[in-house]
């Protein structure tokens, strides 16, 4: 309500003082190839002329399995003195059914201790050595300068063979993800990748499975315990080892440290296969307050890793989105302006392949975006490409692949990629003569194959009000269908609105829901107390209003991050020994709109326009969909709960360091303070990578409030 946007102008310049967290994100088993051949950035805008393919020489890959079933496969490379070990599970990505996430949480915790080693004394003990060993839910990787080989293969079968997986770290696990989900549920590029993978694989794929926050809090250190357990076998396992280690001694070295894991029958997870779309099918997930729209155009293929078509399909993604010099990049940005880029990509996986080409551009061209990836796709189906083009793409993917060489754990994905895969031996190190023998013809051809764009999804992520309707004209049955945050179809709200029915009625029915206008009236200051926590760090904001003057104060206690004062004619933000002071502008409205005990009786006031724009369900609460333009141009939307009148999300864009954001608002259990009703938890996404939770410790009316309080000190 009354501290809303001004405090978050506050919380945005505390986050830019906190260091943000990063993400680990397992992508589908695939031909590891790709990551190096795909690498948009790096795709110059002049490309040297091709040269003869260089030769490769990777080092032959040896194998021999031990009694337990283990598979083990040795690359030689003895330039550097160091070794690396891959331990990768054979099974394919499985469904986890109501407890989304648990495989991956698994993974991290193999890592967290063991029956006789903390956590941190693991790190103590790889970091020692100069080493490094990371845990997943698909195996672990583990490297070190070979002198160091005992130590950290000792590490690294403890970890192994006696996690403790303490309950305690999963707790902290389950407390990051959902922090993540709640922020997930608002940012448009997390939604498009959850309504992509549940519309194109369905729900009941492996690839499919949307993780919500009810998933998480179903996952137990039991389920992580029997994914371990089950999966984490012998015989269902490659040890891929490379570096400065001969075969005989890997093979000593594999029987000592790997020899004794038991071995246990598993039974192979079946998935099942993937239906592909025949016809052009417009999928749409809303974003209120959204001034982009972030549109993909993509579908599931079979593409199986390493079989022919793969080269010279990639070597046609490269030319029509595979970097800066990419024709989807060359068109929507540079000739056309539309956004910072455009790419595809093109993959193979060993369960389902998949295409995609993806922009964010403004919600005004939005449809013309569309025609212009159709137009593109269609183009390189329908004409051969330029044969100086071909050959200066090739020189590019040459040059990516030969650098991506130099990791440890290329050469480790490559040498497991031949034996998971059953390719050629000599499949990489052939790899730069098949990408030099791609001719036009062959590029066509790929393109012939792969290219679908009448049998494809757009999916866009957006402003319904502002982009929807105008996206009718590229689905096939003339209609878009619409799906939430998680991939879910929208069920078209039942509420019928009655006839009469205007905004501003509705925001009369929030401000008698609240207290009524007399009793609004009656108040004439306010102080309010709020606390939350950032980055694990405590913060406190004091919000005092009266006589239409604002000030606030955030900080933690023992020190101040920031304030912000408001008092009539001025605005003024006083930060990290900085200070601005505003007449005019967002900032200074944001702060006016502020200044008052209840901003929807001012709306009634001040000649803001107030429109019902129809009703929706939000967090499962059917509400009525306003939207307010205030004076100054800022437009918000606001949903008010058709049960009980309160104000239950709101929706606008605001600045932060990061440019202007859409900002969600979420509010919930309210509670009477003298009278009036306040939520007392707001959520807020949109601000940051992850979701704020306010929660307010007071709330007074009344008070007596000194008048230095509201001053502004140039």
């Amino acid at each position: 309500m009354i501290y809303k946007l001004s405090m978050l102008l506050a919380v945005a310049i505390l986050w830019t003082q906190c260091t943000p967290k990063t993400a680990e994100v397992m992508g589908s088993q695939d031909d590891m190839a790709k990551e190096v051949i795909e690498n948009s950035e790096s795709f110059r805008s002049k490309v040297p002329s091709a040269g003869p393919a260089p030769t490769i020489k990777i080092g032959k890959a040896n194998t021999f399995k031990l009694d337990n079933g283990l598979q083990v496969i040795v690359v030689e490379n003895h330039k550097i003195p160091s070794v690396s070990f891959q331990l990768s599970l054979k099974n394919d990505q499985i469904r986890e059914f109501d407890k989304v996430g648990y495989i991956s949480m698994a993974g991290d915790l193999l890592g967290r201790g063991t029956t006789t080693k903390t956590k941190a004394d693991i790190d103590e003990a790889i970091d020692f050595i100069g080493g490094s060993l990371n845990t997943y839910g698909s195996g672990m990787f583990a490297s070190s300068l070979t002198k160091h080989m005992p130590t950290l293969l000792e590490v690294m079968t403890d970890v192994l063979y006696n996690p403790s997986m303490p309950d305690e770290e999963l707790q902290k696990i389950k407390k990051q993800t959902l922090t993540g989900l709640a922020a997930n549920e608002t940012d448009p590029n997390a939604i498009s990748s959850n309504v992509r993978a549940k519309v194109m694989y369905g729900g009941d794929h492996p690839y499919g499975e949307i993780q919500k926050a009810e998933n998480v809090e179903a996952i137990t250190i039991e389920d992580c315990r029997d994914y371990v357990a089950k999966y984490f076998i012998p015989n269902n396992a490659y040890l891929v080892i490379v570096g400065d280690i001969s075969v005989s001694q890997a093979e000593d070295v594999a029987q000592k440290y790997f020899g004794k894991w038991q071995k246990r029958p598993y039974k192979p997870y079946r998935v099942k296969k993937v239906d592909k779309p025949t016809s052009r099918n417009v999928v749409f997930a809303n974003k209120d307050g959204a001034v982009q729209s972030v549109v993909n155009v993509s579908y599931p293929l079979d593409l199986l890793p390493g079989t022919p078509d793969v080269i010279p399909a990639r070597v046609m993604n490269t030319i029509l989105g595979g970097g800066a010099t990419g024709r989807l990049f060359l068109n929507i940005r540079e000739d056309k302006g539309y956004t910072y880029g455009a790419y595809s990509s093109l993959s193979s996986d060993r369960l389902v392949g998949s295409f995609n080409a993806s922009a964010s551009v403004r919600n005004e061209v939005t449809d013309s975006t569309v025609i212009e990836f159709i137009k593109e796709l269609e183009r390189i189906r329908d004409e051969p490409v330029d044969a100086e083009l071909l050959e200066n793409t090739k020189s590019f993917m040459t040059g990516s692949f030969a650098r991506s060489l130099e990791s440890p754990q290329t050469i480790a994905r490559f040498a497991l990629n031949i034996f998971r895969n059953e390719l050629p031996e000599d499949y990489y190190e052939t790899y730069l003569q098949k990408l030099n023998a791609v001719t036009v013809a062959d590029v066509q051809a790929m393109a012939q194959k792969y290219i679908k764009p009448d049998e494809a999804f757009i999916f866009v992520v957006g402003s319904k009000d502002d982009v929807a309707e105008s996206l009718v004209q590229f689905d096939a049955d003339g209609k878009v269908d619409f799906y939430d945050a998680f991939g879910d179809p929208i069920i078209a709200d039942k509420t019928v609105i009655p006839g009469d029915l205007t905004g501003t009625q509705v925001i009369e029915d929030y401000v008698n829901a609240i207290g009524g206008k007399t009793k609004i009236a009656s108040v004439k200051s306010l102080v309010s107390k709020m606390s939350a926590d950032v980055m694990g760090q405590s913060i406190v904001i004091e919000t005092k209003v009266a006589d239409g003057k604002l000030a606030m104060i955030t900080g933690n206690g023992q020190m101040v991050f920031s304030t912000q004062v408001f008092n009539g004619e001025k605005a003024q933000i006083s930060a990290m020994g900085n200070k601005q002071t505003f007449t005019e502008g967002p900032e200074f409205e944001a702060m006016k709109s502020q200044a008052s005990i209840c901003p929807q009786l001012a709306y009634l006031m001040n000649g803001t326009s107030i429109e019902l724009k129809g009703s929706e369900t939000v967090n499962g609460v059917s509400a009525y969909k306003i939207m307010v333009t205030k004076a100054g141009g800022e437009k918000v939307t606001e949903y008010y709960s058709i049960d009980d009148g309160l104000l239950i999300r709101s929706v606008g864009t605001q600045k932060s360091p990061q440019g202007e954001v859409t900002v969600t608002s979420d509010m919930e259990d309210y509670k009477d303070f003298g009278g009036i009703m306040f939520p007392t938890t707001t959520t807020i996404s949109g601000m940051m990578p992850v979701a704020l939770k306010m929660k307010v410790d007071d709330i007074t009316l009344n008070s007596e409030l000194d008048p230095e309080t509201f001053t502004i000190k140039e």
